[in-house]
């Protein structure tokens, strides 16, 4: 029997949206889902890979609150699914230094008008509580119970492989060239042939001007290449997830990090401090300059878990001008959507790509989506304002 070539939905790229989505897609339909990734499956040329990503409650608005807990559920109900476990809570910290490049009062009005706990205090009760930190006395902390990590390759697979159990197809080396509509359908010209389906979701990142143009128009994205570094400190236990939270410092420029997962040391990254490049002309070599960076950072705020690198690690950010998401049916299209995570997306995958799935079968989503539109202005705008820190 030759490759099936027609087929209800078709999800385009599986990273974390995107494995998440056809999931989602074959729970629908089974074995009329198709997914299809221009590289390998499980590659490390976009925004998904590698160990762990954070996952939090604390946002500035709350439609990104409300969307974060329905994401906790998506992964409740993943994991229960997949039989294994995938987030792993922590608790966190938003660490604000006096130069913080965002209002704490947003944060916390956020969390308070959804009814989530936060915990408030100086930073001499942080570092009594968690006194691997050297923090000066302008630093305020706050500290939510919920937060932790996500195993993100773990998750990607496991959103995959229940994919293909309901039945779907997962294509990899299947680059879509060319999108068109041709008698009620979406035709899709790849690498490995021609494929139609009727309903057809978009979630291909740093490439994804090249099919939305096709579509409709290209929108405003800066990618940008960043790097994570992982440390061996000398009290590796002092960094186990039981006892030491997820964390980011919401200064300029921000840093996060995740306690030790899938390597014997912490985890340390920047925010939105790299280069800027393409997809395709990205390297894989991390920036020494860069790296100084995180290392300075450590050595001054986290000295007890600065060590020799582990490991140093290069990945993808693609950011809209207002590092807002993008989850929306395309403009003229009432079965394509496109879905735009904006680098700070991962903890939402497991709602992300169930609400593309709502968009495309149902014309709506069940979570509150409304603040993500792709027709807005600020996306085809000439000369955006920006705004990188989220």
């Amino acid at each position: 029997m030759g490759q099936r070539r027609e087929f209800e939905v078709a999800v385009v790229g599986l990273g974390g949206i995107g494995s998440s989505a056809v999931y989602r897609a074959a729970k629908r339909v089974g074995s009329g889902a198709l997914g299809l990734e221009r590289f390998e499956l499980g590659h490390d040329r976009g925004a998904s890979h590698d160990h762990s990503r954070i996952i939090r409650l604390s946002y500035h608005t709350p439609a990104y609150v409300r969307f974060a807990q329905d994401a906790y559920r998506g992964w409740a109900e993943v994991e229960e699914e997949a039989g294994e476990q995938l987030l792993t809570r922590t608790g966190g910290l938003d660490l604000y230094p006096e130069t913080a490049f965002g209002s704490m009062e947003d944060y916390r009005r956020s969390l308070d008008e959804v009814g989530v706990p936060n915990e408030w205090m100086d930073s001499g009760e942080a570092m009594r509580r968690w006194p691997q930190w050297r923090l000066s006395d302008d630093v305020r902390v706050m500290f939510q119970e919920a937060s932790g990590f996500v195993a993100a390759d773990q998750a990607n697979a496991a959103h995959r492989r229940l994919a293909e159990g309901q039945g779907a197809t997962l294509l990899a080396q299947a680059r879509v060239t060319e999108v068109r509509e041709a008698g009620g359908l979406y035709e899709l010209e790849t690498e490995r042939g021609t494929f139609r389906t009727e309903r057809l979701i978009l979630t291909t990142d740093a490439w994804t001007n090249e099919l939305l143009a096709q579509l409709w128009r290209p929108i405003n994205l800066t990618v940008t290449q960043e790097q994570v570094a992982y440390y061996a400190p000398a009290d590796r236990e002092a960094f186990l997830p039981e006892r030491f939270p997820v964390w980011i410092w919401m200064g300029i420029p921000s840093f996060y990090g995740v306690p030790s997962f899938g390597e014997p040391g912490p985890k340390t990254g920047m925010d939105a401090g790299g280069a800027e490049v393409t997809g395709d002309s990205r390297s894989f070599e991390p920036d020494p300059g860069y790296t100084e960076q995180l290392d300075a950072f450590m050595r001054e705020r986290l000295a007890a878990g600065f060590g020799p690198h582990i490991a140093v690690r290069t990945c993808l950010y693609t950011m809209t001008p207002d590092r807002d998401f993008v989850v929306d049916l395309v403009p003229g299209h009432e079965r394509a959507a496109m879905g735009q995570g904006a680098a700070h997306a991962f903890k939402f995958v497991a709602v992300f790509g169930k609400s593309l799935v709502e968009l495309v079968f149902d014309g709506k989503a069940e979570s509150d989506i409304s603040a993500w539109p792709l027709d807005r202005e600020i996306l085809t705008m000439e000369d955006p304002p920006i705004t990188f820190h989220v």
